[in-house]
C-alpha cells in the first residue's frame, strides 16, 4: 500500500495552505473497511487532527446501494455482495479495473457550497478523461460523466464512464467518484446502473473506448486534473 468542487485551497489555522493528502492502495480494499476508514478520517478532518484526503483504490466485485436505490433495480441480488453505502444516488457496481476516488474535503473552509463541490467533481473527471483524448460530458438530469457513442452505436446512444455519489457530514465530504478504466462491464448487468433503464444509455470504460491505460497513468491524470480543478497543493 502506497500513500501518496471548489477551486479554493484550504486555509490552515496558521494562515498557510494545507495540502491535500493522497493515498493509493494497490490491493483491493473491502467495502466495509473503506467505510470505516472514511468515517474515521472525516471525524479527524472535522476536529482539525488530519488534512483533507483523496483516497484512490479498487474494491472486490460488489454492488452498493445509495439512499435513493430502488429494490427492483437490483437485478441479480445473489451475484455479488450488496452494501448500503450511505451516499446519494442509486445502485452502482465497484470492482477490479475501476478506479474509485474517495474525496474527503472540508467544505466549511471551501465556501460551504455543496452544488459547487459536485460540479467540480464532474469537472475533475472531464479534465482527467481529456488527458486520454476522451471527451466526457455532463447531462442535465443524469448524474455522472457520459460519452457520446452515436457514431459507433447509433443515434442517441450514450454511455456512462464515471459515476458520482457523495455524502456530506458536518460539512466534510465522503465517498466521491468511480472511473471505469478496464472493469468487466458485464458485471453492471446485475443492476440497473444509477436507476437508468433507457436502452440507449449504457456503461463504458477507457478500454472499451480503445484507450488501454495502466492504473498508474490514470492516477497521474487524476492528480494533475485535481490540482487544475480544485486549486489545492498536494502531498
Amino acid at each position: 500500500m502506497a500513500q501518496a468542487e471548489l477551486g479554493i485551497a484550504t486555509i490552515s489555522d496558521k494562515g498557510g495552505i494545507a495540502p491535500v493528502e493522497w493515498r493509493i492502495d494497490d490491493a483491493p480494499v473491502p467495502y466495509p473497511a473503506a467505510l470505516a476508514a472514511m468515517d474515521e478520517r472525516v471525524a479527524a478532518i472535522r476536529a482539525g487532527r488530519a488534512p483533507e484526503l483523496v483516497w484512490l483504490l479498487e474494491h472486490p466485485p460488489l454492488y452498493t446501494a445509495g439512499t435513493s436505490a430502488r429494490p427492483g433495480d437490483l437485478v441479480a441480488a445473489d451475484r455479488f455482495p450488496v452494501y448500503q453505502a450511505g451516499r446519494g444516488g442509486q445502485f452502482t457496481y465497484h470492482g477490479p479495473g475501476q478506479r474509485v476516488a474517495y474525496v474527503m474535503l472540508d467544505l466549511a473552509r471551501r465556501g460551504g457550497d455543496v452544488r459547487r463541490f459536485v460540479c467540480d467533481l464532474e469537472n475533475w473527471m472531464i479534465a482527467a478523461l481529456a488527458r486520454f483524448g476522451v471527451k466526457g460530458e455532463r447531462r442535465a438530469g443524469r448524474v455522472g460523466i457520459w460519452v457520446d457513442r452515436a457514431r459507433e452505436k447509433g443515434p442517441g446512444r450514450e454511455d456512462k464512464i464515471a459515476a458520482i455519489g457523495v455524502r456530506v457530514r458536518h460539512w466534510v465530504t465522503l465517498h466521491g467518484v468511480s472511473l471505469n478504466v478496464d472493469p468487466d462491464l458485464g458485471h453492471f448487468a446485475g443492476i440497473v446502473p444509477c436507476g437508468i433503464a433507457d436502452p440507449r444509455l449504457g456503461v463504458t470504460s477507457l478500454a472499451d473506448l480503445g484507450v488501454y491505460a495502466q492504473m498508474a497513468e490514470v492516477d497521474d491524470a487524476l492528480r494533475h486534473a485535481f490540482a487544475e480543478t480544485f486549486g489545492a497543493r498536494q502531498r
